[in-house]
């Protein structure tokens, strides 16, 4: 989805369809001028493909109910609150290899946003630098005001 809304074309590489946890044949083909597109037989598949993302974010908008997964590699998580954010109805699973699925059923749109763990060490520090700045702006002074009081 681009800024205004409108559709934008991704460009994705390893397209795989697969029906029933069997690949499926499909045809790829590339208009002079348009998007590159797949097309096949009317069925039940499973489309995966691998695109470039920017900004740890993803948004899909589709135009009728589709049932979406994304899986994340070991190095992103979306655990931490302040950092993540998945749209309503996600299901996040954490698998034995350390990676995250995220998936969402019957979605006409998701949106994801994933970080790394240097981000949240990132995070962790700033928390700190304001938690000092905290103390010695307004607990330290106000202590030294109780004291004058006294």
């Amino acid at each position: 989805m681009g800024f205004m809304g409108e559709e934008v074309p991704l460009a994705v590489g390893n397209v795989q369809l697969s029906c029933d946890g069997l690949p499926a044949p499909f045809n790829w083909s590339k208009p002079w001028g348009a998007p590159s597109s797949i097309s096949f037989a009317k069925g039940n598949y499973t489309v995966s493909f691998t695109a470039p993302l920017r900004d740890n974010n993803l948004n899909v908008v589709y135009t009728k109910p589709y049932n979406a997964s994304v899986m994340l590699p070991q190095n992103f998580s979306v655990t931490n609150p302040l950092l993540a954010g998945l749209s309503n109805g996600a299901n996040v699973t954490h698998n034995a290899d350390n990676t995250t699925t995220i998936s969402w059923t019957k979605a006409y749109m998701f949106d994801l946003r994933f970080y790394s763990q240097s981000q949240q060490d990132l995070l962790y520090f700033f928390l700190q630098f304001m938690a000092i700045l905290i103390v010695v702006l307004v607990v330290i002074p106000y202590i030294l005001t109780i004291r004058k009081d006294a």
